[in-house]
């Protein structure tokens, strides 16, 4: 693996003895999207915020496209773009102003032309001249991401990025996270919306409890914990399931007008035809039958759970 981010056995404890990162390591591959699942209070920020260097490490060591984030902070930070949680910027500001100070920041030479492309692919262009405070909840937002693309990183974080912004704006969103990864970006998220990681994800990481308790390829991770369901409507419903069906996994639904058969999707044999078989000699008809399979969120919390 080409890795462009080494984390090795970090970890974070807090004079009060509170311990919110347990020792972790994890490698990123250049040019994948990477999404860091887990709960609130699991870790994520933490994590995050000790890679990009607002928060010191108790133990460990990180090096981000070959520089140790500790000796060689600057060369390292400048590496890694960051789009916080919370909106932190001037509300007097503009545009154009605030993401062209964040370039500066990070010891760039003037860009015009870089920072209207950015602006541009935001939808940020015609805003440019205008005061932050007179931006929308989800216009402030693509603010946040254009100051991190401003010094041109090709490794950036995205702390719950779509929180709180509308259907529209997260397509966009998405939509330019594809392009930047088209063009090398490294990228990596954390996100409650675990249906676009399970959607845009190339790896999944699962943390909580400050433990990064899996990291798995994204469909291979589907394929090992996923599971499928056959559910078959009954034209009048049960009282139970029948005695004679105890070997299978079936469940009965509430109303009594559905049974769920719950199967691994991995298996050589789904045992649905014997299945099918055991319920027309037990007389019992269905109307209509249908499949699904675990979503990563269903996997997600039956992990989180167990944990």
């Amino acid at each position: 693996m080409n890795a462009i981010l080494s984390i090795t056995d970090v970890s974070k404890t807090y004079a009060s003895g509170v311990q919110a990162l347990k020792p972790t390591s994890l490698e990123i591959s250049r040019g994948e999207i990477f999404a860091l699942l887990g709960p609130n209070g699991a870790g994520k920020t933490t994590l995050i915020s000790i890679i990009c260097g607002i928060v010191k490490p108790s133990s460990g060591t990180i090096v981000a496209d070959g520089h140790d984030i500790i000796r060689d902070y600057k060369r390292a930070r400048k590496k890694i773009g960051l789009v916080p949680q919370e909106l932190h910027t001037d509300a007097f500001e503009r545009v154009i102003d605030t993401v062209r100070f964040s370039r500066g920041l990070f010891g760039m030479p003037p860009n015009e032309a870089h920072l209207e492309k950015v602006l541009r692919e935001l939808s940020l262009w015609d805003k440019r001249t205008a005061k932050i405070m007179e931006l929308s909840g989800g216009m402030k937002r693509r603010v946040m991401i254009a100051k991190a693309l401003a010094h041109e990183p090709i490794i950036l974080f995205l702390d719950e990025p779509t929180a709180g912004v509308d259907v529209e704006l997260r397509q966009d969103m998405w939509a330019m996270v594809r392009r930047l990864r088209e063009q090398g970006v490294t990228i990596i998220l954390t996100t409650h919306y675990i249906e676009e990681a399970e959607e845009m994800a190339d790896r999944v990481g699962v943390i909580n409890k400050g433990e990064l308790i899996l990291v798995e390829e994204k469909r291979a991770l589907m394929r090992k914990m996923g599971k499928k369901q056959l559910t078959l409507d009954l034209p009048a419903p049960l009282a139970a399931v029948p005695e004679g069906l105890s070997r299978y996994n079936l469940r009965l639904a509430s109303d009594g007008r559905q049974l769920i058969y719950s199967f691994d999707a991995n298996a050589e044999q789904s045992g649905i035809a014997p299945l099918l078989r055991q319920l027309d000699e037990a007389g019992i008809e269905f109307k209509d039958l249908h499949t699904e399979q675990s979503s990563l969120e269903d996997i997600f919390v039956s992990l989180v759970r167990g944990a």
